[in-house]
């Protein structure tokens, strides 16, 4: 489980990359940072404040509309958390989609029409170079 979640983590940085270097004009992008351990005091805390289980991993809007984005390690799994919480966000107009590994997320941005398309550069892809970077 650690070492899913530390591929997950590393696909993130990656993607987040990407959006920093090849976003569309108008696009915001942020990620709640739900996750981690907190004891019982905290987590009563959190909750009254707002947070909510299986908030996907990146948040996205453009031209008014948002896209919620899940990352997930090749294998990985959603929760039952995370679908309720894309079935919700469906329900209120929000375009959601889980990926699974780093190309699936890039696609997925690239078919919304939030990140331009991946370019070569000196021969490599540069999906492939920010992929590398990150793990």
């Amino acid at each position: 489980m650690a070492l899913r979640r530390h591929s997950e983590d590393a696909i993130q940085r990656a993607v987040v990359a990407h959006l920093r270097t090849r976003r569309l004009p108008g696009v915001a992008y942020f990620h709640v940072p739900n996750g981690g351990r907190r004891s019982p005091a905290e987590a009563s805390v959190f909750a009254g404040l707002g947070v909510r289980a299986g908030v996907p991993d990146l948040v996205l809007i453009r031209d008014g509309h948002a896209f919620a984005l899940e990352l997930k390690a090749p294998g990985g799994r959603v929760s039952p958390a995370q679908t309720e919480m894309q079935q919700e966000l469906e329900r209120a107009g929000a375009t959601v989609a889980t990926a699974f590994g780093l190309d699936a997320a890039l696609e997925q941005l690239e078919s919304w029409g939030l990140l331009r398309r991946a370019s070569r550069v000196g021969g490599t892809e540069l999906r492939q170079t920010a992929q590398v970077r990150w793990e």
